[in-house]
């Protein structure tokens, strides 16, 4: 029986175990600290594993993306997230990235 795992910026770094026919939802909630705004990338996998069959962003900087396993193998889902500086602000030079290992047997 095909499932659902929900996936969030807490998942980062992770390896999931996922099956053929499952749906992985991932949602990147954006946030702001200390004078900066930092939003995401519509999520994206690296292999045939994985096909993207939805994906949003809104104007806060959230996002989404709905992944279903086609078949058996390894996969990398990620995502990017960028700083957005409020006026008299500096962004840290820095690119991060949200990365998740799904693992389909």
């Amino acid at each position: 029986m095909a499932g659902r795992v929900a996936l969030t910026n807490a998942d980062d770094g992770k390896t999931v175990p996922a099956r053929t026919g499952d749906d992985i939802d991932v949602t990147l909630t954006s946030y702001h600290e200390n004078g900066l705004t930092y939003t995401w990338s519509i999520p994206a996998s690296d292999s045939t594993v994985l096909h993207r069959t939805a994906s949003g962003k809104t104007p806060s900087g959230n996002a989404t993306a709905r992944f279903h396993v086609e078949k058996d193998g390894i996969a990398t889902l990620s995502a990017g997230r960028q700083c957005h500086p409020d006026r008299g602000r500096l962004c840290p030079l820095v690119v991060t990235s949200w990365k998740v290992r799904v693992e389909v047997k």
